[in-house]
């Protein structure tokens, strides 16, 4: 795994960066890394499929810095590996439950110069409303948890078909050999609701002909399914916020 050679200026340069932030008072954090492991215990938490995700787990980072706001707001900003006038800049996920970030687009991070009037500008025009908005739509979910779709009933080794109130069909199936056949018809998994969907969208003429052609396939090879009406939705509730990592000392500069 490349190393990323760390800058000497990094903590002093999070600290005028947090100094030129809209809003709250935001702190700094200033932590050096012998190791990549280290610094996963910050990285596992970057909200971001980008650019700057890719940087934190594919480079020895050597040191970070994390910006706190009071309102629990942190950012995560270190050296752009390969660019020594660079640094990256991306959001933390705030202490939640998993579910509470179902269908919340991650705010990406951004690369940013290393003039902190500059940087502090970029953050507060592109970075801080993606990040706000994300933060919102967790806390929101959290409070008001959106229902996992209640699951078709199925017999083992066999497929379950049910079709939901918005359109929606859903299947479920303990057979690996239904699963390849179920995307071959447009049926697509989806990890939260744990469980295949073929959208609304297709309509319900599409639907039924996709439904045939993989109800025909999945016989063929000695699959059976069973189509009923979706079962009723349980009543949603509160879920509690996952438990915060344990505290670790930041080792000094």
């Amino acid at each position: 795994m490349p190393s990323n050679p760390p800058r000497t200026d990094l903590g002093a340069f999070a600290h005028a960066l947090a100094a030129r932030l809209p809003g709250d008072t935001w702190t700094t954090t200033y932590a050096r890394h012998g190791e990549y492991p280290d610094q996963i215990r910050t990285t596992k938490e970057l909200w971001d499929i980008g650019a700057v995700g890719y940087a934190a787990t594919n480079f020895v980072l050597g040191h970070e810095a994390v910006l706190a706001r009071g309102d629990g707001a942190r950012l995560l900003v270190f050296d752009r590996p390969l660019r020594r006038r660079q640094f990256m800049v991306g959001a933390l996920q705030p202490d939640a439950h998993d579910d509470a970030f179902h269908l919340v687009a991650e705010p990406n991070g951004l690369t940013i110069p290393a003039d902190p009037a500059r940087a502090a500008a970029q953050i507060a025009r592109r970075l801080l409303p993606r990040y706000e908005t994300a933060l919102r739509q967790v806390r929101h979910n959290t409070a008001h948890p959106v229902p996992r779709r209640p699951a078709p009933a199925v017999i083992a080794g066999n497929v379950g078909i049910a079709w939901y109130p918005d359109g929606a069909v859903g299947a479920v199936t303990g057979s690996p050999k239904a699963t390849g056949l179920l995307y071959i018809h447009g049926f697509q998994y989806h990890p939260y609701h744990r469980m295949f969907l073929l959208p609304a969208s297709y309509g319900d003429q599409q639907q039924l002909a996709r439904i045939q052609a993989v109800s025909q396939r999945l016989a063929q090879i000695g699959v059976g399914v069973t189509v009923r009406p979706a079962p009723a939705a349980p009543k949603p509730t509160a879920r509690p916020a996952r438990p915060p990592a344990p505290a670790v000392a930041s080792p000094s500069r």
